[in-house]
């Protein structure tokens, strides 16, 4: 169990085109939401479908990976860490959220499948 540490891997689909920013310092920065569906029986023997929202960040090459390959509906495989954040919003009400650091994304695609780590 000593091996095991912050992290997390997901297969999903992008709900949004990448929204790209980047710095004075060159750097490059991803944010990304990714819908991952669950499918399940219910206790009555029904189908539920069930979609799980997820905030991706990507830097440097990885960001540069996502703006030229991954476009809204893109199966991606992602691996990285959790970070908690706290803020006050707009109202003045403290909030949290809590996003996903990106190490790794592998494209799910015949046409197309690159793996890319930082």
């Amino acid at each position: 169990m000593k091996a095991i540490k912050n992290k997390v891997q997901l297969v999903g689909r992008l709900g949004a085109n990448p929204e790209m920013k980047t710095y004075g310092d060159g750097k490059s920065l991803a944010n990304i939401r990714l819908a991952v569906n669950d499918r399940y029986k219910n206790a009555k023997g029904e189908w539920m479908d069930e979609t799980q929202w997820f905030s991706l960040v990507a830097w440097a090459k990885l960001a540069i990976y996502v703006e030229k390959y991954l476009t809204k509906g893109t199966e991606v495989a992602v691996e990285g860490r959790l970070v908690n954040k706290a803020f006050t919003d707009k109202n003045g009400i403290k909030r949290t959220s809590t996003e996903i650091i990106v190490s790794e994304i592998l494209l799910l695609s015949k046409q197309k499948e690159l793996l890319v780590e930082m």
